[in-house]
């Protein structure tokens, strides 16, 4: 290191008024502007908060707010990042000034995995956005089109229990199982029959994985090059590289199945085809490219899947580690049943024990604890405070779901707080937001709790499931693993009874 100072002065003293200068620059900001901005932890130069982020960002903003209020204005590098923490917070980004936080601010990896942001979820606001929520709602998320999937829902859910009950009183792992009942019910509804072949748990991950990680180019542009030096970048490439070319196939296989054939008359209609009939109608105003197709069913295949997949195992935890819940269900699915082999879609509208317990669970665990980051796209007054154009706006979900001034014992599993209760999951109630709300809520909200709430009375009707070595409901590990979903730390390993 000496030597190289000794060698190459310049660059040693180069370094030094750099590092002067951007500290300088950074100190001038603080001072510079005259705009009423929210309260805001003390930053460093050049990574701004990121420091105080942790490896569970849920937990640590949630702490940060309640020492610096419910509305905070943090910097992620350069970057303003506004944090909500509590319903009326929430309520101004989500209704009150919803179209102003209506974008996605461009991240390097999200653009990459999302084929370059042309999917719902990461398209900037604008009308590319609008008519992909349009084509997701009207043709693809609809009541009539999610219940026109009431078989195969019913029927991977039988083969699940069917597994279940071959292997009582051994060890069952619950959370291969639940994801593989959620992976073929979205496979056979978005792309028509299940595909063994691709190991969708494992790609899946590392998708995932990506997208709720830390990218330094997207916060501190200068720094890209991190990104690339760590792999990062190359392991977005590759993993959308696999899923591009499995999906670039599914959809050929369609295109093929459809010549000759009058789609519109076939009885394996599935998401694909009615993706292919809109590009082919061309009713839509813009051109539907490829991409623009995969990315669509990207986003529902991986959404619908994960997001399912959490919420049945975090619901099936909480059950076991609180018996007198799980006795209360059960006997209520009991009741329902009336002694048949299973309990079908039509019995769960009057299993309001169950549908509490599961909006219990979300309360608790939301799939997404930090709802995916939205943009100002002008400049705004959020509680008072001046919120310039350009600043990412998060809400802590998690942190609104646990907040003692809304929830009474808020770290207790209660589901009796919902019944009788006109809380949903639509966003309209902004002390529960599991699914986000506004414009940018989550359109594929009927499909993915139908699944969970069909899986979970099929479950708990059939068996009595208990820990291995006689460890006790209320010793379970319930930690959680931070991503852009939260996951439960260590899989569900249970050893399953039949009931009957």
């Amino acid at each position: 290191m000496f030597s190289f100072i000794k060698n190459y002065p310049f660059y040693y003293y180069s370094c030094i008024v750099l590092v002067i200068f951007v500290s300088l620059k950074w100190i001038l900001s603080l001072f510079k502007t005259n705009k009423n901005l929210p309260p805001c932890p003390p930053r460093l130069p050049i990574i701004g908060n990121l420091h105080q982020l942790g490896l569970s960002p849920h937990r640590s903003l949630q702490a940060l707010s309640q020492k610096h209020g419910p509305l905070m204005l943090m910097h992620l590098g350069n970057v303003p990042m506004l944090v909500a923490s509590s319903p009326e917070a929430a309520k101004e980004l989500l209704k009150t000034h919803d179209i102003k936080f209506a974008s996605r601010p461009k991240l390097r990896i999200p653009n990459i995995l999302s084929y370059g942001s042309n999917d719902i979820v990461f398209a900037p606001y604008g009308e590319h956005w609008r008519q992909l929520k349009s084509i997701a709602v009207v043709h693809l998320l609809n009541n009539t089109q999610v219940q026109s999937f009431q078989q195969v829902r019913e029927t991977e859910v039988a083969f699940m229990v069917d597994k279940i009950k071959k292997s009582c009183g051994s060890l069952v792992d619950l959370n291969e199982l639940i994801f593989c009942l959620t992976n073929n019910i979205v496979s056979r509804v978005n792309l028509g029959r299940t595909y063994g072949g691709l190991k969708f748990e494992d790609i899946m991950g590392r998708f995932l994985h990506l997208l709720g990680g830390f990218h330094v180019g997207s916060y501190i542009p200068w720094l890209a090059w991190i990104d690339r030096l760590s792999g990062l970048e190359e392991k977005a490439h590759k993993v959308v590289k696999e899923f591009d070319d499995f999906l670039e196939c599914v959809v050929e296989e369609h295109v093929d199945k459809r010549r000759g054939v009058d789609t519109l008359c076939s009885e394996d209609h599935d998401l694909v085809d009615i993706l292919l009939d809109v590009q082919r109608d061309n009713a839509i105003g813009f051109t539907f490219h490829r991409d623009v197709i995969k990315a669509l069913i990207l986003d529902v295949f991986v959404a619908g899947t994960d997001t399912t997949f959490i919420s049945l195992v975090w619901s099936m935890s909480e059950l076991i580690r609180n018996p007198r819940v799980m006795e209360k269900v059960q006997q209520e699915v009991t009741e329902i049943a009336q002694g048949r082999s299973m309990i079908l879609e039509n019995d769960l509208e009057k299993m309001h024990y169950l549908k509490a317990i599961i909006k219990e669970t979300l309360r608790l665990h939301p799939p997404v604890p930090l709802l995916i980051p939205r943009e100002s796209i002008q400049d705004v007054k959020v509680m008072g405070y001046d919120i310039p154009t350009g600043t990412q706006a998060f809400v802590n979900v998690w942190a609104i779901g646990r907040d003692p001034s809304v929830w009474e014992e808020p770290e207790e599993f209660r589901p009796e707080r919902f019944l009788n209760s006109s809380i949903d999951y639509k966003g309209l109630h902004f002390e529960f937001l599991p699914f986000g709300g506004g414009r940018r809520g989550c359109p594929g909200i009927p499909f993915a709790i139908i699944i969970i709430e069909l899986a979970l009375a099929n479950m708990i009707y059939k068996f009595d499931l208990a820990l291995p070595d006689g460890v006790e409901g209320k010793d379970l590990d319930m930690n959680d693993k931070y991503g852009l979903s939260l996951q439960k730390k260590s899989p569900l390993i249970v050893v399953a009874t039949s009931r009957f």
